[in-house]
């Protein structure tokens, strides 16, 4: 955009979204009972602020290339071009809640209680790392909120601003927070955009509401091309499996993962479906990231005999390993900036299921018999239907093929039962059995280059 033109001109674009998977817009605080709350805002809804839109659509704008202080602004004093609204929560009517209510409707009460995630760090050992156990409020699936961008320029910007809107679009484009966990994939439902002359009564008339029909329906396209591959996974379990909710129930001590979706029809709320199984990104990312580690290190002929008698096993695991750091990600620190991780992995949910109860006892080593109050249950699930988990490698900058070829290894490990998934895997659960796509072709060999 040149600092010459006369900018007259005002695209303006109003946006419906919907959560395909859960969507963590955290507050930044904590409370007495959960790590981190989602924002919320003076009706005590979930939110989501106009920052943390633009700088989703900052950063893969300026991953296509694009010199985004021009259009976003910059530190230098360069105003920003774009002017985005906070997105508000859509009503059962398909209408955004902005202003303050005297009393909830039943659907906007569901929102009072949030579905709760447990976490925890898991070290290269396979155990829990000390403090490591955090969760995380999250929107459900199916949640909807609507905002809207302006973008400041004249006619020649009409491009610019189809680039923009095509943004949303991108399967790497993600909304709030712990993207790479599986959180903040979504869809857009509706695009209304227009174009205002700043002298135009229709602009200075403009309402400010955000249920404020104008414009026309934008029509999305696919030219923007970013470079990145595209892993399918089409598995079924051998048996059973458990990815633990954390919490136990009326019929066993450890219960599988459940959560509600929200199911649209059209514009309209169609229901709350409370029966689905969640096979949680972050725990299919955990078993990867370690796997990969595993193989990354044989490829560079690394074994442990050689670096733990000098104490460096911690400089080759987790996320000091070279591919997990590079295709994972890492935080930043003091000494380094950190880096985004490059896999995306979506939360994957399963409606069609069966459960089994199993008892367990354990034993006292010392009389064979079983301990005192040692008496517990845990409920498992299976399924007879072909399960696909879909995983997004980017390759904004050319990786390393070792990095690849070991994450494509633990990727057959996975889909051939030798890495199993979720809990009491040590119990012979969480094994999978099928095939590895790439770009829709069949992965044949990982180990072959």
């Amino acid at each position: 955009m040149s600092e010459n033109k006369e900018l007259t001109k005002r695209f303006i674009a109003s946006i419906l979204i919907e959560a395909e998977t859960p969507l963590k817009t955290g507050s930044g605080d904590s409370d007495l009972v959960i790590d981190s709350p989602v924002l919320r805002d003076y009706n005590d809804l979930p939110m989501i602020l106009g920052t943390s839109i633009t700088g989703a659509l900052r950063s893969i704008y300026r991953d296509f290339g694009n010199r985004d202080d021009e259009l976003f602004g910059s530190q230098d004093g360069e105003g920003s071009k774009i002017i985005i609204s906070n997105a508000h929560l859509v009503d059962e009517n398909g209408e955004a809640v902005e202003l303050l209510l005297s009393k909830k409707s039943d659907f906007l009460k569901m929102f009072d209680t949030l579905p709760v995630r447990e976490h925890v760090k898991i070290t290269h050992k396979g155990v829990a790392k000390e403090h490591g156990k955090f969760d995380d409020e999250v929107c459900y699936k199916g949640t909807r909120w609507r905002f809207e961008i302006e973008l400041i320029g004249d006619k020649s910007d009409s491009i610019e601003w189809e680039r923009i809107l095509n943004i949303l679009t991108l399967p790497t484009f993600r909304l709030g927070g712990s993207s790479r966990k599986g959180y903040g994939k979504i869809k857009v439902v509706e695009i209304k955009s227009d174009i205002f002359d700043v002298l135009d009564e229709r602009y200075i008339n403009k309402s400010s509401s955000l249920n404020d029909s104008f414009g026309k329906d934008f029509k999305l396209n696919s030219t923007l091309k970013m470079a990145f591959d595209t892993y399918t996974l089409k598995v079924k379990p051998d048996s059973f499996f458990m990815f633990g909710s954390g919490f136990g129930d009326d019929e066993a001590d450890m219960t599988p993962l459940k959560e509600p979706i929200i199911l649209w029809q059209e514009m309209k709320f169609l229901k709350m479906d409370n029966d689905y199984i969640v096979a949680p990104a972050s725990s299919i990312k955990g078993a990867l990231s370690h796997r990969t580690a595993f193989y990354y290190n044989k490829l560079n002929k690394i074994w442990a005999e050689d670096v733990v008698p000098l104490g460096e096993a911690h400089l080759h695991t987790e996320k000091n390993n070279e591919a997990v750091k590079n295709l994972f990600g890492y935080e930043k620190s003091r000494e380094d900036s950190g880096l985004r991780g490059r896999v995306l992995i979506s939360d994957l949910y399963i409606k069609n299921y069966q459960e089994k109860v199993f008892d367990h006892v354990k034993i006292d080593r010392f009389r064979g018999g079983a301990k005192e109050g040692a008496l517990f249950q845990e409920k498992v699930v299976t399924t007879d239907d072909e399960l696909e988990i879909e995983i997004i490698l980017e390759q904004l900058n050319k990786l390393d093929k070792n990095y690849i070829q070991a994450f494509e290894m633990a990727l057959k490990d996975l889909a051939t039962g030798m890495l199993p998934l979720g809990g009491s895997v040590n119990r012979g659960h969480g094994v999978f059995v099928g095939k590895v796509y790439k770009n829709g072709e069949e992965l044949k060999d990982a180990t072959t280059k």
